[in-house]
């Protein structure tokens, strides 16, 4: 649990990385805007996985199954909100409770995207999902009570964000011209996929979170970790905008 000396170091350590953060962020961005193409700045579909979902015609269900595991297994962007979703969580029944929030959103927003064709930048989408991860590890830093003297609703917060992070995976998939037959099966196999490849990835991160969590050593180290997640959203945000912009 966190304590009082925590919340100290948490005053001086977001004084400096933020500081640190914003003006890395921004220098490291502007090299990046002049050497990188603007297809390439955000995460998608590997090359042999958009082959197959660009030909495909009918129902495939298991490799659409598998197609949908694997964006959630490398999907850095998911890992590390869902590292901060569980990273001070004990009870199983707790883990279970903002997994299953999480899995509501994204799997609601993952299906409806697809089937409705609703579409939204995904640049934009993607810094939103930056920004959920900033916001769990200040959450996780216990900023906003002393902040703003409340603590907003950290349930809420997971429902919500859960529902950006499906818009993120439905924009992946607009992408595609996706054949009219077998989608539906297809893209609810790949939802499917989806949770099977979140549960793969908690139980990864709750292994080593438990013993991390053995060593006397873990609260001290926490705040560095969360800082750490706060610094790789606000690049995950600069990253996604600058993509914005180039594209424009």
């Amino acid at each position: 649990m966190r304590t009082p000396s925590q919340f100290e170091s948490l005053s001086r350590a977001l004084a400096c990385s933020s500081c640190l953060v914003m003006f890395s962020l921004f220098l490291s961005l502007g090299a990046l805007a002049a050497l990188i193409p603007g297809s390439a700045w955000a995460h998608g579909v590997a090359e042999g996985d958009a082959s197959f979902i660009e030909n495909v015609s009918g129902q495939h269900l298991i490799p659409f199954m598998y197609l949908g595991a694997k964006h959630m297994v490398t999907g850095y962007d998911h890992l590390l909100f869902l590292l901060g979703v569980i990273f001070f969580l004990h009870r199983m029944k707790d883990v279970g409770l903002y997994v299953t929030l999480f899995a509501i959103g994204h799997s609601t927003t993952l299906l409806y995207g697809v089937l409705s064709g609703t579409e939204i930048s995904p640049y934009l989408v993607d810094a939103i999902i930056g920004f959920s991860v900033v916001y769990k590890a200040l959450d996780n830093l216990g900023a906003y009570p002393r902040w703003f003297g409340f603590q907003p609703d950290t349930r809420a917060a997971v429902l919500i964000f859960g529902f950006f992070h499906g818009f993120g995976l439905a924009t992946k998939l607009q992408d595609f011209s996706l054949s009219p037959d077998g989608l539906v099966p297809n893209i609810l196999a790949f939802n499917v996929g989806v949770e099977i490849g979140q549960l793969l990835a908690l139980a990864g991160i709750l292994i080593l979170m438990n013993l991390w969590r053995q060593y006397p050593a873990f609260s001290r180290h926490a705040v560095a970790a969360n800082v750490s997640l706060m610094t790789s959203g606000f690049l995950l945000m600069g990253y996604q905008l600058s993509g914005y912009w180039l594209t424009r």
